[in-house]
């Protein structure tokens, strides 16, 4: 069989400090350095600009190494579909390091590939499902949180020593919420806003 180049691929977000461990990781697999391609991004942004520039110079026969099978993409679909842009249309190999069992230079009869594409299915549901109960976690323990009456985000400044005379007067209706914000000095969404977060505090 003819040897292409090797590839690597790693991918972290800018809070990841394993870069460096992936990097000796890939050069003690012999890939050149000028043949790794490294994207850093936070976790909302999937532009991933090197794996692109990757992708276009991959060949029939090169061999591309990545760390975990999420790397290739953010959810099943996308993990699936680059896998077969990948091995399918370009005719690349593919060696996760994490899962020896996905080596494409192994198993190239129908049986290997057909084992090969069960592994990876499992693998990618496995890895999303992993991603989506890290948020719903996450969630959880915002909501926790806020029932407990943690704040989140910039802390409030305090308010005006009128307020709670304003608020009366707007409650009875003897004043529109126009005129309670303005004698507040503030914006009348933050009035309101302000409003029902006192209503809550005093109802305790």
């Amino acid at each position: 069989m003819e040897i292409g180049t090797i590839y690597a691929y790693i991918r972290v977000s800018s809070r990841d400090q394993n870069e460096d461990r992936q990097l000796l990781a890939m050069q003690a697999l012999a890939v050149p350095v000028d043949y790794i391609y490294i994207d850093k991004q936070s976790g909302k942004d999937f532009s991933r600009p090197q794996y692109r520039k990757m992708v276009r110079k991959l060949k029939k026969d090169d061999l591309l190494y990545i760390k975990s099978i999420d790397r290739l993409g953010r959810n099943y679909t996308e993990i699936l579909e680059q896998w077969r842009v990948l091995t399918k249309e370009k005719g690349v190999d593919i060696v996760v390091l994490d899962m020896p069992l996905l080596d494409t230079r192994r198993g190239k009869d129908l049986m290997g590939t057909f084992l090969s594409d069960i592994v990876l299915q499992v693998l990618s549901f496995v890895a999303e499902n992993e991603r989506v109960n890290i948020r719903r976690r996450q969630a959880e323990g915002i909501d926790a949180a806020k029932a407990k009456g943690i704040r989140f985000g910039r802390p409030l400044k305090p308010l005006p020593d009128n307020f709670r005379t304003i608020y009366l007067r707007w409650k009875k209706g003897r004043i529109s919420g126009t005129d309670a914000a303005e004698a507040c000095g503030m914006a009348l969404s933050t009035f309101r806003y302000r409003a029902k977060l006192y209503e809550k505090e005093t109802v305790r």
